[in-house]
């Protein structure tokens, strides 16, 4: 059941048999260094990322990207559920701030302002338009099923409001609140202006208080959503046939016959906490390092084998590596400068407002914006406790995602242009959240809907 939307190459040719007696006597001497590298430093317990030296650092393909070149955004997941197409090139994203037009007054318009009232309606309650106002609000007695609660209800919004502030708020909301976490949906072009006018009239009707009496209706009472699944058992969640790929995988011998067991023969031992130590800053590359591009670069150094991040083989390895993890605590090393600048980055890039929907991070994630409410019917979680069950299967999606497909679907989702899964970006931001995280328990694979 590991993902299979995406193979980096085909490797079959290049792992033929090859006969170790056409090796020289060098290539033999180069291939055993790194096995004894590979097999006394990173994945020693007391091996420290920031006293390691070039020379006694596990060996790591340093030159060549770690994922797909050119990168292009999944057209389907594996079993056939989309990802949008549109690029968003004209708006910020996580590798280019500035981008986004600033926050700027509506064009001129007539008081009152007139418009098509059920037209209105229609387009507010529209979730291919930007996902719909009752996304996050309550709009009366016509308010479709399962409406969030991220803002105000809007029921006597007709009665209190009046027409400028109406229209300005549907045009640009940065005009009274530079943090809002409601889109510019007249600025940023989601609705046209006739559009803005029509939705402004629909506004304009709703002078009635509104209570939704069905508890789990009403997005002020519906219970939070609680995980029972049993997530380390297969017949609950497919991501476990992950974990059997990722153990033939650590086997198999590469295409200059290592493989991960010729130097780790006891991997239950070796690994029993380095994924909770993940990721990393690598001196060698002057950014962070995950698990997976960790695969991807000590794999081609070691046995030869070519694991693109995302492909079958770096998922189901990474789940096996963080499954021998399960129990140890999040811990990453956070003490060196490089570290400590990246931490710092990750911080302030989950602040940073990208796409066309002008969101970041902290508007879902944080108690202090709009954490623990709803979007329709997703309930939006705070950071801490979102890492320790990477991998995950989705099973809104059916796929296993790592954490970093996980950052282009936000991204993709409020309509920024996402980043390949090494960016740098990714990197810092994960380890941010790593700090986060700190303490929590690996418990891998996940399983969320």
């Amino acid at each position: 059941m590991v993902r299979a939307s995406r193979n980096s190459t085909n490797l079959e040719c290049a792992h033929a048999k090859r006969s170790m007696s056409a090796i020289t006597f060098t290539a033999r001497l180069v291939i055993a260094t790194q096995a004894a590298l590979c097999c006394t430093t990173i994945f020693s317990p007391a091996f420290s990322a920031q006293s390691a030296t070039a020379g006694t650092a596990a060996p790591l393909e340093l030159k060549r990207p770690a994922s797909v070149r050119p990168w292009q955004r999944y057209k389907v997941d594996s079993q056939g559920s989309s990802w949008p197409q549109t690029r968003w090139s004209n708006f910020s994203n996580l590798a280019n701030a500035g981008v986004s037009p600033p926050a700027h007054a509506a064009p001129a318009f007539n008081l009152p302002v007139e418009g098509d009232a059920e037209r209105g309606r229609t387009l507010a309650y529209d979730r291919a338009r930007g996902g719909s106002c009752v996304v996050c609000h309550v709009m009366g007695k016509t308010t479709p099923a399962q409406p969030g609660n991220v803002g105000p209800d809007l029921s006597t919004v007709g009665a209190t409001r009046d027409d400028q502030s109406l229209f300005n708020y549907v045009y640009d909301p940065r005009i009274y609140n530079a943090n809002s976490i409601m889109p510019p949906w007249g600025a940023y072009g989601v609705y046209r202006l006739d559009e803005v006018r029509d939705i402004v009239a629909f506004l304009k009707t709703l002078k009635e208080p509104y209570a939704i009496a069905d508890k789990t209706e009403n997005p002020n009472t519906r219970p939070a959503p609680v995980e029972s699944r049993d997530n380390l058992d297969p017949t609950e969640n497919p991501a476990m046939f992950g974990l059997d790929s990722g153990r033939e995988v650590f086997m198999r011998k590469g295409a200059n016959g290592k493989s991960c067991a010729s130097c780790h023969a006891a991997p239950e031992t070796a690994f029993k906490t380095w994924a909770a130590r993940m990721p990393r800053y690598e001196p060698r590359l002057q950014r962070v390092l995950g698990v997976e591009e960790f695969i991807t670069r000590h794999g081609r150094a070691t046995t030869a084998d070519e694991m693109l991040m995302q492909s079958n083989d770096n998922i189901a390895m990474s789940i096996y590596l963080h499954n021998l993890a399960n129990g140890a605590a999040i811990s990453p090393e956070l003490s060196g400068a490089g570290a400590r600048a990246a931490l710092a980055n990750g911080q302030s890039l989950m602040k940073r407002k990208v796409g066309q929907l002008n969101m970041a991070c902290v508007d879902c994630h944080t108690r202090e914006r709009h954490a623990n409410k709803w979007v329709r019917g997703q309930y939006l979680v705070e950071s801490k406790g979102t890492t320790a069950h990477f991998p995950t299967w989705r099973t809104s999606r059916g796929d296993i995602w790592d954490i970093r497909k996980r950052f282009q679907w936000c991204n993709v989702s409020v309509r920024a242009d996402e980043l390949p899964p090494d960016a740098k970006q990714y990197g810092d931001i994960e380890l941010a959240l790593a700090a986060l995280n700190k303490g929590e328990k690996i418990n891998s694979p996940g399983i969320r809907h």
